[in-house]
Protein backbone atom coordinates (compact mmCIF):
# COMPACT_ATOMS: atom_id res chain seq x y z
CA UNK A 1 0.00 0.00 0.00
CA UNK A 2 1.28 3.33 -0.93
CA UNK A 3 1.37 6.48 2.03
CA UNK A 4 1.53 10.10 1.26
CA UNK A 5 3.20 11.64 3.99
CA UNK A 6 3.73 15.36 4.17
CA UNK A 7 5.16 17.30 6.60
CA UNK A 8 6.50 21.10 7.60
CA UNK A 9 9.99 21.36 8.74
CA UNK A 10 11.72 24.87 9.48
CA UNK A 11 14.49 23.45 11.30
CA UNK A 12 15.09 19.76 9.82
CA UNK A 13 13.44 17.88 13.04
CA UNK A 14 10.10 17.20 11.32
CA UNK A 15 11.45 15.87 8.53
CA UNK A 16 13.93 13.26 10.21
CA UNK A 17 10.89 11.86 12.07
CA UNK A 18 8.99 12.00 8.51
CA UNK A 19 12.06 10.21 7.48
CA UNK A 20 12.68 7.63 10.24
CA UNK A 21 8.39 7.06 10.01
CA UNK A 22 8.92 6.44 5.98
CA UNK A 23 11.71 3.22 7.05
CA UNK A 24 9.74 1.82 9.95
CA UNK A 25 7.27 1.25 7.83
CA UNK A 26 9.03 0.03 4.74
CA UNK A 27 8.47 -3.45 5.37
CA UNK A 28 4.72 -3.10 4.43
CA UNK A 29 3.95 -0.13 3.19
CA UNK A 30 5.74 2.66 0.54
CA UNK A 31 5.61 5.90 2.11
CA UNK A 32 6.47 8.33 -0.25
CA UNK A 33 7.40 11.86 1.33
CA UNK A 34 6.42 15.33 0.84
CA UNK A 35 7.23 18.80 1.89
CA UNK A 36 4.44 21.10 1.68
CA UNK A 37 6.60 23.80 1.36
CA UNK A 38 8.10 22.81 -1.91
CA UNK A 39 5.17 19.79 -3.33
CA UNK A 40 1.71 20.92 -4.15
CA UNK A 41 -1.37 19.87 -1.89
CA UNK A 42 -2.94 17.80 -5.10
CA UNK A 43 -0.57 15.43 -4.37
CA UNK A 44 -2.87 14.42 -1.41
CA UNK A 45 -5.28 13.24 -4.27
CA UNK A 46 -3.13 10.44 -4.88
CA UNK A 47 -3.43 8.74 -1.41
CA UNK A 48 -6.09 6.83 0.71
CA UNK A 49 -3.64 6.68 3.54
CA UNK A 50 -2.18 10.09 4.51
CA UNK A 51 0.52 11.16 7.44
CA UNK A 52 0.71 14.91 8.18
CA UNK A 53 3.61 16.04 10.46
CA UNK A 54 3.33 19.41 11.79
CA UNK A 55 5.21 21.62 14.53
CA UNK A 56 4.36 24.05 17.08
CA UNK A 57 6.37 27.40 17.18
CA UNK A 58 6.75 29.60 20.00
CA UNK A 59 3.69 29.83 21.81
CA UNK A 60 1.05 27.81 19.90
CA UNK A 61 1.89 28.89 16.60
CA UNK A 62 2.00 27.10 13.57
CA UNK A 63 4.95 26.26 11.44
CA UNK A 64 5.41 28.22 8.89
CA UNK A 65 4.78 26.40 5.51
CA UNK A 66 1.27 24.89 7.02
CA UNK A 67 0.81 28.40 8.16
CA UNK A 68 1.36 29.17 4.38
CA UNK A 69 -0.94 26.65 3.07
CA UNK A 70 -3.43 26.49 5.80
CA UNK A 71 -6.20 28.65 3.77
CA UNK A 72 -6.13 25.97 0.99
CA UNK A 73 -6.71 22.98 3.77
CA UNK A 74 -10.52 23.21 3.65
CA UNK A 75 -10.43 22.94 -0.09
CA UNK A 76 -8.50 19.30 -0.08
CA UNK A 77 -10.74 16.33 -0.48
CA UNK A 78 -10.23 13.58 2.21
CA UNK A 79 -13.40 12.38 2.92
CA UNK A 80 -13.00 9.10 4.40
CA UNK A 81 -9.35 9.10 3.57
CA UNK A 82 -7.08 7.39 6.25
CA UNK A 83 -5.06 9.68 8.10
CA UNK A 84 -2.36 9.83 11.23
CA UNK A 85 -0.87 12.91 12.70
CA UNK A 86 2.14 12.94 14.32
CA UNK A 87 3.09 16.37 16.00
CA UNK A 88 6.66 18.02 16.88
CA UNK A 89 6.77 20.61 20.26
CA UNK A 90 8.87 21.25 23.72
CA UNK A 91 6.80 20.11 26.52
CA UNK A 92 9.25 21.88 29.13
CA UNK A 93 10.09 25.81 27.76
CA UNK A 94 6.63 25.63 26.02
CA UNK A 95 4.10 23.45 28.12
CA UNK A 96 1.22 25.66 27.61
CA UNK A 97 1.16 25.29 24.20
CA UNK A 98 2.41 21.71 23.91
CA UNK A 99 2.15 20.20 20.06
CA UNK A 100 -0.73 22.80 19.53
CA UNK A 101 -0.20 23.11 16.02
CA UNK A 102 -1.80 19.00 15.79
CA UNK A 103 -4.35 19.84 17.16
CA UNK A 104 -5.05 22.76 15.42
CA UNK A 105 -4.67 20.53 12.26
CA UNK A 106 -7.03 17.62 13.69
CA UNK A 107 -9.73 20.18 14.26
CA UNK A 108 -9.09 21.25 10.60
CA UNK A 109 -9.44 18.31 8.71
CA UNK A 110 -11.98 17.04 11.12
CA UNK A 111 -15.30 18.69 9.66
CA UNK A 112 -13.95 16.70 6.26
CA UNK A 113 -14.74 13.49 6.85
CA UNK A 114 -11.25 11.84 7.10
CA UNK A 115 -10.93 9.04 9.43
CA UNK A 116 -8.06 9.38 12.28
CA UNK A 117 -6.02 6.62 13.62
CA UNK A 118 -2.91 7.02 15.66
CA UNK A 119 -4.44 8.31 18.66
CA UNK A 120 -1.50 8.21 21.19
CA UNK A 121 -1.31 8.33 25.08
CA UNK A 122 -0.10 11.55 27.35
CA UNK A 123 1.43 8.88 29.69
CA UNK A 124 4.77 9.68 30.01
CA UNK A 125 4.41 12.99 29.11
CA UNK A 126 4.81 16.00 31.31
CA UNK A 127 2.99 19.23 30.27
CA UNK A 128 0.18 21.90 31.52
CA UNK A 129 -1.74 22.73 28.08
CA UNK A 130 -2.33 21.37 24.12
CA UNK A 131 -4.91 21.64 21.79
CA UNK A 132 -3.99 18.42 20.60
CA UNK A 133 -5.69 16.49 23.70
CA UNK A 134 -9.49 14.07 23.22
CA UNK A 135 -10.67 11.61 25.37
CA UNK A 136 -10.46 13.92 28.62
CA UNK A 137 -7.07 14.46 28.05
CA UNK A 138 -6.13 11.20 27.95
CA UNK A 139 -5.08 10.88 24.53
CA UNK A 140 -3.38 13.56 21.67
CA UNK A 141 -4.83 13.36 18.19
CA UNK A 142 -1.76 11.77 16.79
CA UNK A 143 1.79 10.61 18.35
CA UNK A 144 3.84 13.70 19.84
CA UNK A 145 7.57 14.33 20.09
CA UNK A 146 9.78 16.38 21.74
CA UNK A 147 13.55 16.54 20.64
CA UNK A 148 14.27 18.87 23.16
CA UNK A 149 13.33 17.32 26.25
CA UNK A 150 12.54 13.44 25.47
CA UNK A 151 15.11 12.71 22.26
CA UNK A 152 15.99 9.63 23.76
CA UNK A 153 12.35 7.99 23.34
CA UNK A 154 11.59 8.97 20.10
CA UNK A 155 12.65 6.27 18.66
CA UNK A 156 10.64 3.91 20.74
CA UNK A 157 7.55 6.14 20.14
CA UNK A 158 8.14 6.19 16.66
CA UNK A 159 8.35 2.12 16.67
CA UNK A 160 5.08 1.67 18.57
CA UNK A 161 2.47 4.45 16.76
CA UNK A 162 4.02 2.92 13.40
CA UNK A 163 2.94 -0.66 15.17
CA UNK A 164 0.11 0.81 16.21
CA UNK A 165 -1.27 2.71 12.85
CA UNK A 166 -0.91 -0.45 11.18
CA UNK A 167 -2.74 -2.84 13.10
CA UNK A 168 -5.87 0.05 12.84
CA UNK A 169 -5.05 0.84 8.89
CA UNK A 170 -5.30 -3.11 8.46
CA UNK A 171 -8.34 -3.17 10.36
CA UNK A 172 -10.19 -0.47 8.30
CA UNK A 173 -9.16 -1.61 5.17
CA UNK A 174 -10.10 -5.06 5.89
CA UNK A 175 -13.47 -3.99 6.65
Amino acid sequence: MKIGLFYGSTTCYTEIIAEKIQAAMSGEYHVELFNVKTDPLCKINDYQILIFGISTWNYGELQEDWGDIWASLSTIDVKNKIIGLYGLGDQVAYSDWFVDAMGMLHDELLPLSPMFVGYWSTQGYQFISSKALIDEGRLFVGLAIDEDSQYEQTDQRIKQWVQQISAEINAICSQ
